[in-house]
């Protein structure tokens, strides 16, 4: 049985690798913390990276169920990244998040199958919700 997290039987956590995993690509480390903690509050497996690099030669990429990326971010931005997971044939549902990023930006990510596109600083329910609905509809 796997620990509780909240000290009792029948509290039992499921353990990391039976949860889905959400990844977040951020180079902005108090977005990716604050991210980090969010989706790991909403009970998912959460791993963060501080850019498309790490994450693209991590061992997560292959195992990750959903994507959470930044648009804007040094040597790779998120539209790059979101090539790559296709080139790779990653199937990997990706939901971007930006502070500054163009209607143009967004266009681009949503025409190459963005699942959405949201503004920081992101609703905490927004996110949930979209969350819920790509693992419910079990494309992952």
């Amino acid at each position: 049985m796997a620990k509780s997290s909240k000290g009792g039987p029948g509290h039992a956590q499921p353990r990391n690798d039976e949860r889905p995993l959400v990844a977040i690509i951020d180079d902005d480390a108090s977005v990716r913390t604050s991210t980090l903690r969010l989706i790991r509050s909403f009970g998912y497996h959460a791993e963060a990276f501080a850019s498309g690099e790490e994450f693209l030669n991590s061992p997560s990429a292959a195992r990750t169920a959903c994507l959470v990326l930044d648009v804007r971010m040094p040597d790779m931005d998120g539209l790059e990244i979101q090539r790559q997971v296709i080139a790779r044939d990653l199937r990997i549902p990706v939901i971007f998040m930006s502070g500054r990023a163009s209607n143009e930006e967004e266009r681009r990510a949503r025409s190459a199958g963005a699942v959405d596109f949201l503004r920081k600083p992101i609703a905490a329910p927004t996110l949930l919700q979209l969350l819920r609905n790509i693992f419910e509809k079990g494309d992952v």
